[in-house]
């Protein structure tokens, strides 16, 4: 630190890419299918751990900002959409949504946006120094199964994989979660690179939208037209309406559900989020367990695998999700079609007996578990966006 220095070993680290698709057989995959993955020295991570320890001040963010902070994870997120529809929608009006997705928003960080970011909030000078030379000067290669390229240098973004690169750029976006400050009525969700935009109109989703793209271009980043959407929820939720257009006129899709932090959250009158991919994904995983080891393994074996392989899976953020008792009775019928395979049976009793025996509960009743949890370390971490 007194140097302002890093050693030379620090600068380098090679990148794994990581498909971002599931199915490699659907589609013929791209370079943007993947995501790169740096792999640092581990002495460098130690001391990326021990700056955050000593400076975690400087890289504080907004509320808005649900990413990399202790206690704070998608669930948080989620439940603060979830809260801020029922807030609008209580006040009488439809909420109009608009989920952004950036273009290669790690990998197209601005370093000297992000000097600019860290100087404004008047961070000690040898801490700025040292990031300056330890950003200035890093080199990778990529490494794809035994093959190496050739060593590049890297002139911007921040390593995915390093310790202190999901807090810059926390930072460095930080500004967009403040922008609802402007907008009466308007609310900025942020998990990461994953925004959400919220409003209780369409103009004034419009002009949200307007907000988010000026301050995106000061720092030299896109959202990614394609891949963004936009939604409504609420009694008009149906009803036609004006097109949302970003600033060089390309039109976003208003979409009857919306993908976000992994949960799918649906068209509807209120706040609804669809089982259906959470299903299938439960299927696949103990259908893919079951083929490998299914007749070869106990049945105890079996079920242990369910409990913490595949039921994570199929219940992953819904406890946040204001399930009704019909998704309820589906993802209790989904657990239990996969025990009658598993012990040969369409006998209900006999299932429920094995359910007990081994200690299984259904998703109707860990998600009520789950729930009280949530809202019991909420409650010991409140975060609220509402003035």
């Amino acid at each position: 630190m007194q140097r302002r220095y890093v050693p030379v070993g620090f600068r380098h680290s090679y990148i794994v890419p990581i498909p971002k698709i599931k199915d490699t057989r659907v589609k013929s995959m791209s370079c943007n299918d993947f995501r790169g993955i740096a792999i640092s020295p581990i002495v460098s991570k130690v001391f990326e751990h021990c700056v955050l320890d000593r400076f975690r001040t400087c890289f504080s963010s907004s509320e808005a900002q649900f990413g990399f902070k202790k206690d704070l994870g998608c669930r948080n997120a989620i439940y603060m959409a979830r809260s801020i529809v029922d807030k609008i929608i209580a006040g009488g009006n439809t909420v109009s949504i608009c989920a952004i997705d950036l273009n290669k928003a790690f990998d197209k960080v601005n370093h000297s946006s992000l000097f600019m970011k860290l100087m404004k909030r008047r961070i000690p000078l040898e801490l700025l120094e040292l990031l300056e030379n330890w950003l200035s000067e890093s080199y990778a290669y990529v490494k794809w199964g035994e093959s190496w390229s050739y060593i590049f240098r890297i002139s911007f973004g921040v390593r995915q994989g390093s310790v202190l690169s999901p807090v810059l750029f926390s930072v460095y976006i930080d500004d967009i979660g403040q922008l609802h400050n402007n907008l009466t009525g308007a609310f900025v969700v942020l998990y990461a690179d994953d925004i959400l935009l919220l409003a209780p109109s369409v103009t004034a989703l419009q002009k949200l939208l307007r907000a988010c793209e000026q301050e995106l271009d000061s720092i030299d980043m896109s959202l990614n037209a394609k891949k963004s959407c936009c939604m409504r929820i609420g009694v008009r939720h149906d009803k036609p309406c004006s097109k949302i257009t970003t600033m060089d006129g390309r039109e976003l899709v208003w979409a009857d559900e919306i993908r976000y932090l992994g949960v799918f959250i649906v068209r509807a009158t209120k706040f609804k989020c669809s089982v259906d991919q959470a299903k299938r994904s439960f299927y696949r995983a103990a259908n893919s367990i079951f083929a490998r080891v299914g007749r070869l393994a106990s049945e105890e074996v079996m079920v242990q695998l369910l409990k913490h392989k595949c039921l994570p899976i199929l219940l992953y953020a819904l406890e946040v999700c204001n399930l009704d008792k019909r998704m309820l009775q589906s993802l209790d019928f989904t657990v239990n079609r996969f025990f009658m395979k598993l012990f040969r049976t369409s006998n209900i009793e006999i299932v429920r007996y094995c359910q007990t025996v081994f200690g299984c509960e259904l998703p109707s009743i860990l998600l009520v578990k789950r729930y009280e949890k949530f809202l019991k370390n909420f409650a010991c971490n409140p975060v609220s966006l509402f003035s």
